[in-house]
């Protein structure tokens, strides 16, 4: 990567991303959208909740639901014992912690260099992407926050009504 990627101050409409890493593959989200990041602990289960709704935890007196994206992405469950990171995230005015397996570094990117979905990209990432950049070596999935929370809570909405 290179230092124009993480520390370009000459580039005004540069975006900042937040990195991370959910399986093998690398993911970023707006920094706009992203209030903190933190280690989930004591979560607690919510029965008949969709399957990516990991629990609950309280966050420094926030209920926050925890969404494991894992699950969400379609992608196998951890077979390792790492601990989990959580992204925090306001949609709504609810509290969400995105569960995801590592928390990387912060990316300033232009906005012309975002491209569209691959035609071969998964499609329950596609439903969920905002695009991808090409970084040196990989090619980082743009995770747009409100789709993925507005599934999660419209169908909890359409379950609660059934």
């Amino acid at each position: 990567m290179s230092n124009s990627q993480l520390h370009d101050g000459e580039t005004g409409n540069a975006r900042e991303y937040i990195t991370a890493m959910i399986g093998r593959q690398l993911f970023g989200m707006a920094i706009d959208d992203v209030h903190d990041v933190f280690v989930p602990q004591n979560m607690t289960r919510v029965p008949q909740a969709r399957p990516e709704v990991a629990g609950v935890l309280n966050l420094r007196g926030r209920i926050v639901t925890a969404i494991d994206m894992r699950r969400r992405l379609g992608l196998a469950p951890r077979s390792d014992n790492a601990v989990p990171m959580a992204v925090g995230i306001e949609f709504n005015g609810e509290s969400y912690g995105l569960v995801i397996d590592q928390v990387g570094e912060v990316l300033r990117l232009p906005p012309e260099a975002v491209e569209t979905n691959p035609a071969n990209l998964d499609p329950r990432w596609a439903e969920v992407s905002a695009g991808v950049h090409r970084l040196e070596g990989q090619l980082m999935v743009l995770l747009d926050v409100e789709r993925i929370l507005a599934m999660t809570t419209t169908n909890a909405m359409v379950n609660a009504a059934a």
